[in-house]
């Protein structure tokens, strides 16, 4: 089941997404798709619907973030042994953990807006995991239990506020628009296995990353058990799990940054693509 959030920026309606590609009204059956939404019982309502009996969405609409009211958008770094060697670091012996600020969420077709002065601004497709039960202690062979679905991430990232202004990273990580997600939230009985999941991003139709989960250093399972011994996973937390090799940081001689005008394409298997331009504050 893939399920989406269609209309203006703070008025999205929830959607769902037929075989045949058609947008469909959920309004009458949900409010939102929200961590309220996600639980394995609205999700099984969900799933047992006709999508013909639900109203056809006509025209073209703005796609949001596939959830709404996200409680933490946590980020793992490092999370590919590829990536880690192209940027120099050592491989981590537990999963590196930075927040990124909810004011950076936007669609997956919305513009990302590099902030004022940036020049190092990266681009990281990253598969996101979208939690659907409250998660505290559990287990790496029960964890996927509490997954809503997956869904794409794209870890924008200005790599001088993240390495050169002193702190955490997540200074270079949450600039406004720098957490595209979606276009759809595909719930986990569809995905299937997430550890075997193909993954491309394209700067201006070039072929930038290549990758697939299966080179996780740590997997979601792993990931989950990790994150819920330290606090509580509650329904509507997002977690984007890594990035393959390929960022503009890591290329040689010379990185290669994005500019005003640029194009980021991204998708994974089985969660759809996304298209974002990229602008710049003046």
């Amino acid at each position: 089941m893939k399920l989406l959030r269609y209309g203006a920026l703070g008025a999205e309606k929830p959607g769902l997404l037929d075989n045949a590609g058609l947008l469909r009204d959920l309004s009458g059956h949900v409010d939102d798709i929200t961590g309220d939404t996600l639980d394995d019982v609205t999700l099984a309502k969900l799933r047992a619907l006709d999508p013909a009996d639900l109203p056809i969405v006509e025209g073209e609409q703005r796609i949001g973030a596939c959830v709404g009211n996200i409680g933490k958008f946590l980020c793992i770094g490092l999370n590919y042994s590829d990536h880690a060697a192209e940027t120099g670091a050592a491989i981590p012996k537990h999963p590196i953990l930075f927040f990124k600020a909810n004011s950076a969420i936007v669609g997956p077709y919305d513009d990302v807006v590099m902030p004022r002065g940036s020049t190092h601004t990266d681009w990281e497709v990253e598969l996101g995991v979208v939690i659907g039960k409250e998660a505290k202690y559990v287990s790496k062979e029960d964890a996927l239990d509490y997954v809503a679905g997956y869904c794409i991430v794209n870890d924008v990232s200005e790599r001088h506020f993240q390495n050169n202004l002193t702190g955490q990273w997540t200074k270079g990580k949450s600039c406004d628009t720098f957490g595209p997600t979606g276009p759809w939230l595909v719930t986990r009985d569809e995905v299937g296995d997430p550890q075997n999941l193909n993954m491309t991003c394209d700067v201006n139709g070039k072929r930038m990353q290549t990758g697939t989960t299966s080179t996780m250093i740590f997997t979601v399972a792993e990931i989950i058990e990790h994150l819920s011994q330290l606090f509580t996973l509650h329904p509507g937390d997002v977690i984007t799990t890594g990035t393959p090799p390929g960022v503009g940081m890591g290329i040689k001689p010379e990185p290669i940054y994005l500019k005003k005008g640029d194009v980021m394409d991204l998708t994974i298997e089985g969660l759809g693509h996304q298209r974002q331009n990229v602008d710049q504050d003046a």
